[in-house]
């Protein structure tokens, strides 16, 4: 009995002592109280990743949690946001007492008095190895912002580059190499033929570039072996010109907000796996699209192209149909119905069901955006369900002002054919809302997306 009593003493100094440890371990900063603290037990490189990803306010609270965490902050990659509100001397405090590097710095709502102090930033040995940088103007362009040469300090080391409202100087270093560069965005911002030219071939691993409202004096000719995804919308009334001279991994060609004041000239000289296109507007915008040197048509078209966005009105079939002939091996259509677009009537005339060829023998599914179910969109609709031979699929997104059973029911009705081309065809409704262009801006980098123009 006595050595179980002694036992059992022995036992319990052990445990006091065991918690007596792990108390004095979590004052130090070691592990958590109840010694569930897993994530302080990694090394610092590896929590200093995880802070880098936080924006900088959660990043510094960081060292609230406890000792351990407390020098990680300054020694971790930063990520560095500057809006309006927050006064430029604190920046400044954190970019010179910031012990480890920049990964990413955004600096928002740019104005001319904050140029000496941005110029003396970027020449900072914190954001020397910048990986993301976004510089944004909000006032547009016409302020005459002009980038200063220190934002291209970080060339070799940048992953993700935005510019927005600001003017692109008229000479960029030739020697200039953005080794890493991944993902470029110029929105709202002007910019030379000749710089964007000089700027392109500097990136020696670009997948994506948006040029949203780019201004640029002359065409922009586009050259790059390694670009996958491109984003295009001009931004002025005038006519621009995009020309794909030697694209030889471009997939995809996305033109969001193309619309009747915004005529565009597109070359495609050299773009052999280009596979996805539009959204342009038919009959409501300029558009001319040219294979090589000669205008596509019939006898000069895209043969790589397998999914096409257009936007039109519920007059405007032949015209559709006409753009058709322009991609014979047309596996999926997006079709967007604008209802002011219905001031652009044409004139009535034989649809040739053979022709285009690719209702004969590759389209299989049909996607109808901002379907309300009038008489003209049933009409344009039936086209598709009598001559497309091989359709799988169409599918209706409704409005949802629009959207309800009985709508749905009576629909269905009313587009029940006995005489269609393909009698395994399915019809599905969906309740959408929303601006369609958005959402194909909003995933122009994101090449994990096989169809940009399909909804989740």
């Amino acid at each position: 009995m006595e050595k179980k009593k002694a036992a059992a003493a022995r036992s319990a100094r052990k445990e006091r002592k065991s918690h007596g440890a792990a108390r004095k371990r979590a004052r130090s900063g070691d592990c958590d109280v109840n010694a569930g603290d897993f994530i302080s037990r990694l090394p610092d490189a590896v929590l200093g990743t995880i802070i880098s990803l936080l924006p900088t306010k959660d990043g510094g609270r960081t060292q609230i949690l406890s000792r351990r965490w407390r020098h990680l902050w300054r020694s971790a990659p930063l990520n560095l946001e500057h809006p309006s509100a927050v006064h430029h001397s604190a920046v400044s405090k954190i970019i010179s007492q910031h012990l480890g590097p920049a990964r990413r710095f955004c600096l928002k709502h740019l104005i001319d008095g904050d140029l000496p102090e941005m110029e003396s930033w970027l020449d900072s040995r914190a954001l020397i190895s910048l990986q993301e940088l976004d510089i944004i103007n909000y006032t547009g362009y016409k302020t005459g912002y002009t980038l200063p040469q220190s934002v291209f300090r970080s060339a070799s080391t940048l992953l993700v580059a935005k510019i927005m409202g600001c003017n692109f100087p008229d000479a960029i270093t030739r020697s200039m190499n953005f080794y890493l560069l991944n993902q470029l965005s110029m929105d709202c911002v002007s910019i030379s033929g000749d710089v964007f030219h000089g700027l392109l071939s500097g990136c020696h691993a670009l997948e994506s570039l948006a040029m949203l409202e780019v201004h640029a004096a002359g065409c922009l000719r586009v050259s790059s072996p390694t670009l996958r995804s491109i984003g295009f919308r001009k931004g002025s009334r005038k006519r621009a010109e995009l020309v794909l001279e030697d694209t030889p991994r471009l997939e995809r060609l996305l033109l969001p907000y193309c619309d009747r004041n915004n005529s565009a000239t597109i070359r495609v000289i050299w773009a052999p796996k280009l596979q996805i296109f539009g959204p342009f507007s038919t009959g409501a915008c300029e558009l001319r699209v040219f294979q090589g040197m000669s205008p596509v048509s019939s006898t000069n078209s895209i043969h790589t192209v397998k999914v096409l966005a257009l936007g039109c009105s519920e007059h405007q079939l032949g015209a559709v149909l006409d753009v058709l002939m322009w991609f014979p091996c047309l596996e999926k259509l997006y079709v967007t119905f604008h209802a002011h677009y219905r001031t652009f009537k044409q004139n009535e005339h034989h649809y040739d069901p053979l022709h285009p060829a690719c209702l004969q023998t590759h389209l299989k599914r049909v996607v109808f955006k901002l379907f309300k179910g009038s008489k003209q969109q049933i009409e344009f609709v039936m086209f598709f369900i009598l001559y497309v031979k091989l359709l799988k699929k169409i599918e209706f997104q409704v409005c949802g002002d629009y959207y309800n059973t009985e709508f749905v029911a009576r629909q269905r009705a009313l587009l029940k054919v006995g005489n269609r081309a393909s009698r395994y065809a399915q019809f599905t409704f969906r309740n959408t809302s929303g601006c369609t262009d958005d959402h194909v801006t909003k995933h122009i980098h994101d090449l994990s997306l096989a169809d940009p123009f399909r909804l989740p």
